[in-house]
């Protein structure tokens, strides 16, 4: 292993996160998604940031939809957490680390009512320390998210490996020192990257 430590993001990383495929389990027929996806999502990076509270954003977006779907609306914000499938290899990869003592940590973009569902999911448990974005108002690729990730856990950037699905968010951990790979499901190549191959 080349770093002491490695860091995860968790959508599409650790949980499968596809926006439409949650929308769907919702709605009753594909126009009503085709119709929902755009309003429903308008805001997400304000969320994620927490510069909007969940239930305000909530009252917003059902005051921008047609009355009949109002509790469709309702439902999604409700239940879409659990719409968060598992990605295996990740799984399989956190728990290959932690049998060899490495610690893993999370840096992740999210709302509010997301990281308070996360805290009861088993596979963080695992982990030596969470970061979720809209709680402390701020969201990658913004600097000062990964400086508090550092401090709070008084890691060093050169011994930590990011990895992270967006490029801009592993391009602005390198230039804080912390090297990283961007993420498209290939696990190997992760393991490459952490000498692990």
């Amino acid at each position: 292993m080349k770093y002491k430590n490695v860091v995860f993001d968790f959508g599409n990383v650790i949980g499968r996160f596809d926006g439409r495929y949650m929308l769907e389990q919702f709605c009753q027929s594909p126009k009503d998604c085709d119709l929902l996806m755009p309003v429903v999502y308008a805001r997400w990076p304000e969320l994620d940031k927490g510069t909007i509270g969940y239930e305000e954003y909530v009252e917003h977006t059902v005051s921008a939809v047609p009355a009949r779907l109002e509790e469709t609306v309702r439902s999604f914000f409700r239940g879409w957490p659990d719409l968060v499938s598992p990605i295996p290899d990740t799984a399989e990869l956190i728990g290959e680390l932690c049998g060899r003592n490495v610690p893993v940590y999370l840096l992740s973009n999210a709302p509010t009512y997301f990281a308070d569902w996360a805290s009861g999911c088993e596979m963080l448990g695992k982990f030596s320390g969470t970061v979720f974005s809209a709680p402390l108002k701020m969201a990658k690729p913004d600097p000062q998210i990964y400086r508090y990730l550092f401090e709070t856990f008084s890691l060093k950037p050169e011994e930590c490996f990011f990895i992270d699905d967006l490029e801009e968010n592993v391009r602005a951990g390198r230039a804080l020192g912390m090297d990283g790979i961007v993420f498209k499901g290939n696990i190997r190549e992760v393991k490459t990257a952490l000498g692990m191959m």
